[in-house]
């Protein structure tokens, strides 16, 4: 324990040296470090070694690892702010391993002025450490929080440091102590207090870059969220060009409104301008005694000014943008509700077209039985108007019988009259019931007509059915031809279609047949040639039946020609030249060997 407090005492006063001369030696050049520079090299040799002190052994498939880059990584999944840094490092191809990466990590935490941030999130989560760290290491103890609070004040300097191109895998991390010796014991005096000044400066620094940080995280968010909402509205404009037509045809009407508003604006304007302007009179009086007071902080804020109008603007743009595409989605849904309850009166009319088609279909079915009835009843309807023509002329005969008789009477009654002109009243009595005979003879005159006005109204609606039915049987006699070219084409197709399965059947026939002169040619061909005997290694499937040897399924050699083949395609036993007695033969072979023996019989 002895020998580890010394560790983290001579670790922590190295640390102390190379930030003070970090300091000192950048003040003294005021201007940005490079990757070059002594003092910030030795800075991150003395960093690595703290960092390094007490790090548990982790073994390995390869071997044993020791790696401070480990630690850092936790540092993405505690602050999501470091995963910048994490994935830059990530996509470094140059970095091989665990140190490089770790190296790498701390410039661009340096560059960033958040390394002291990162590691005091470290020290805040000691749990987590503890896998990676001993419990007597630096970064475990008080020493490490220490450590965190002098690295707060390298946030004064500027680093940029060029990752590109440097062998941070092989670098040797070697303390120079020449630098830390270079110092006097005279100059201790007037360095300590510029280092007193730069501290005191130093808190002043970090409250203002801790207000600056609070401002920009607050601004990042903002912009994120501005972000999202721009990709909404960017999805929903382009939505909304379809509604453009249309809101253009209302900005036509809104224009005219606003040319009236404009007329009266303007009125009310010059009356306010006139207004502004006295008031600005009196502002520019009193503004003249604290311009002076307030030029000094003018300066210092004139350029967060410019950023918040800039921001302020572009909100306000996308504030005015989002209530547009509001009220534009508020009109696409209902337009999408309309266009959803036009699809279900579409979808019911295609539904009743449906059933309308069949009821077409079945009434087309129909319509050949009904034409038997209609052609019958047509024939009785002629039946019936010969009928009704021949009772019309019967009524036209008697008509001209009733006139003749009329006319018959007045002769005799102008007769009478000469005649009998002393027997006028005899005469008149008559005369009376003529007359009544006559008004009788017109009441029947006249329901005569009404029954001819009747019939020949019966007649025009005959005849109009008549024309309909006449309408109906020429469309039935359209759809009989279509039927009738219907019924031939499919006799045809049926015709080409016999013919084709003709056509294949032969092809069938002919490729049957030659497939078997080929295979016969084959195994001539196999035969006269000299057969290889095939090994058992060499064959794995049945060459007839294309089956998987196993070990019910086992393998026999065909004694003829030398292939192997399993128990049921070679079960036949043929005597053979070479063999006395008979002997197994596959199927192909025994067919061959049969018919070699009857065409040598023959």
């Amino acid at each position: 324990r002895c020998h580890t407090m010394e560790e983290r005492a001579n670790l922590m006063n190295m640390m102390k040296l190379s930030i003070k001369i970090l300091i000192q030696s950048a003040l003294s050049l005021g201007r940005t470090l490079d990757s070059d520079f002594p003092p910030l090299q030795q800075f991150f040799v003395v960093l690595e070694h703290c960092l390094k002190h007490g790090l548990k052994v982790k073994k390995t498939f390869i071997g044993q690892n020791k790696s401070f880059f480990g630690p850092l990584e936790l540092v993405e999944k505690l602050c999501p702010e470091a995963s910048d840094i994490a994935t830059s490092v990530k996509n470094l191809p140059e970095l091989k391993t665990a140190v490089g990466r770790g190296r790498a990590w701390l410039y661009l935490a340096l560059m960033q002025k958040k390394l002291a941030d990162y590691l005091k999130v470290l020290l805040d989560h000691k749990h987590l450490l503890s896998e990676f760290y001993e419990s007597d290491a630096l970064m475990m103890e008080e020493e490490g929080a220490v450590i965190v609070g002098l690295l707060v004040g390298l946030n004064v300097i500027d680093a940029n440091l060029c990752l590109k191109g440097e062998d941070l895998d092989s670098q040797v991390g070697v303390i120079d102590f020449s630098l830390y010796l270079k110092e006097t014991p005279d100059s201790d005096g007037k360095q300590d207090g510029g280092i007193t000044a730069v501290l005191d400066q130093k808190h002043y620094v970090e409250e203002l870059n801790r207000h600056l940080s609070c401002t920009v995280a607050d601004l990042q968010n903002k912009i994120d969220c501005l972000e999202k909402t721009n990709s909404k509205l960017q999805e929903e404009l382009a939505a909304a060009t379809d509604r453009i037509g249309s809101l253009q045809e209302e900005q036509q009407q809104l224009k005219q409104q606003n040319e009236l508003i404009r007329e009266r604006s303007e009125k009310s304007v010059e009356v306010t301008k006139e207004d502004t302007k006295v008031e600005l009179d009196t502002y520019k009086q009193s503004r003249q005694g604290l311009d002076e007071m307030y030029s000094d902080v003018w300066k210092q804020l004139k350029e967060e000014k410019k950023i918040r109008l800039e921001l302020e603007k572009e909100l306000e743009l996308q504030i005015g943008m989002k209530t547009e595409m509001e009220i534009a989605m508020k009109l696409l849904e209902k337009d999408t509700h309309e266009k959803q309850d036009t699809l279900v009166a579409l979808r019911q009319q295609l539904e009743e077209v449906k059933a309308i088609n069949l009821q077409m279909f079945h009434k087309s079915q129909n319509a050949e039985c009904s034409l038997q009835q209609k052609t019958e009843a047509i024939s009785s309807f002629e039946g019936k108007t010969n009928e009704m023509m021949s009772s019309m002329k019967q009524m036209e005969e008697r008509l001209q019988q009733a006139e003749k008789a009329r006319q018959a009477a007045e002769e005799r009654c102008n007769k009478m009259k000469q005649e009998l002109a002393g027997r006028l009243d005899s005469c008149r009595q008559q005369m009376a019931q003529l007359d009544s005979k006559c008004s009788t003879l017109e009441k029947e005159l006249k329901s005569e007509k009404e029954q001819r006005q009747t019939l020949q109204k019966e007649l025009h609606q005959e005849k109009d059915a008549t024309a309909l039915l006449k309408t109906e049987l020429q469309q039935m006699e359209g759809l009989k031809k279509e039927l009738r070219k219907l019924q031939d084409e499919k006799q045809q197709l049926k015709k080409v279609r016999e013919e084709q399965e003709q056509a294949l059947q032969e092809m069938g026939l002919h490729l049957s047949q030659s497939k078997l002169k080929m295979e016969d040619i084959k195994e001539v061909n196999k035969a006269l040639k000299g057969h290889t005997w095939l090994k058992d290694d060499e064959a794995t499937h049945c060459k007839q039946c294309k089956k998987e040897f196993s070990i019910s399924r086992r393998k026999h050699h065909c004694r003829n020609c030398g292939d192997i083949f399993c128990n049921t395609c070679s079960s036949n036993e043929l005597a053979l030249p070479s063999y006395p007695k008979p002997v197994r033969v596959c199927d192909n072979c025994h067919t061959l060997l049969l018919q070699q023996c009857s065409s040598n019989s023959s």
